[in-house]
């Protein structure tokens, strides 16, 4: 059964999930699984409600750096820290398809992007104007606690958005990320590094969001991907998350059969099979 499943980040926003669902339902109907999959994610990138694309935070110097990338087994696309354009995910998929690199990074993502035809675009909106002099007024006044102290997270949480596809016997990923507001201009999370942030193979495929340190560390979505098959799917992303414990995490997934959306805080997601 073809199938697709979206997340919104792992950022406690509920509220969220209708629009969710209503992309998962539009993006499956987009092409092979990897147009479903970048149809999801561009649409998350549109909307400023979302930290990706328009809606991106800003970091500490006031810039906006965007990661995004995409995955089919055997292939993959990646722009780390690129600014200044609307859709960093169809500048990931040039990347994989129209360029001999799979990872392209800062200016040179950006003068890519230029060559590709994609327009300068400012991603600024005043949420993320505001959640910047959050985060500036609360450092100078002393109040930024332990990095990854679990409740000052869920405030300023680096979300991701992201989508994996399983569509006419094909696997694809795609995930996309404005970072957060606490952090230094030039920092990389989890979303552009394969196995890490996400992961699409001949069994499955896998994305995540929520801190991406943490993450990293434990290459999360390359875990749950070697485990499909061994367990139902939602049992293994469970545990995987577990593992985490107070640590604001989200997974989604996907196999041949089976689907699932798991997370330690109210991830809005959607699900759409035909």
């Amino acid at each position: 059964m073809d199938a697709i499943v979206l997340h919104g980040g792992a950022s406690n926003r509920e509220e969220l999930k209708i629009k969710v669902q209503k992309f998962a339902e539009e993006a499956i109907n987009a092409g092979s699984a990897l147009d479903a999959v970048i149809h999801a994610v561009r649409l998350m990138e549109d909307d400023p409600l979302f930290n990706a694309g328009t809606g991106s935070n800003m970091r500490i110097d006031g810039s906006i750096q965007m990661d995004a990338a995409v995955m089919v087994p055997g292939d993959f696309g990646g722009v780390i820290n690129i600014e200044k354009v609307r859709n960093p995910v169809l500048v990931a998929r040039d990347v994989m398809l129209r360029s001999p690199h799979m990872l392209l990074a800062g200016d040179g993502a950006v003068q890519f992007a230029r060559k590709m035809g994609y327009e300068e675009h400012d991603p600024t909106t005043e949420r993320a104007i505001e959640k910047r002099e959050r985060v500036i007024k609360k450092l100078k006044n002393g109040e930024i606690p332990e990095y990854y102290h679990p409740e000052f997270l869920k405030e300023f949480l680096c979300d991701t958005v992201g989508a994996v596809a399983y569509i006419n016997g094909e696997f694809a990923a795609a995930v996309s990320t404005g970072g957060t507001s606490l952090t230094l201009r030039g920092r990389v999370g989890d979303s552009p590094i394969p196995g890490a942030g996400i992961y699409a193979g001949e069994q499955g495929a896998v994305v995540a969001t929520g801190i991406g340190e943490e993450i990293i560390r434990r290459m999360l979505s390359l875990k749950v991907y070697e485990e499909i098959g061994k367990a139902p799917l939602e049992e293994i992303c469970k545990r995987h998350v577990a593992e985490f414990g107070t640590v604001p995490v989200g997974v989604i997934a996907i196999s041949n059969e089976e689907r699932c959306a798991v997370s330690n805080l109210n991830m809005p997601y959607g699900i759409a099979k035909r």
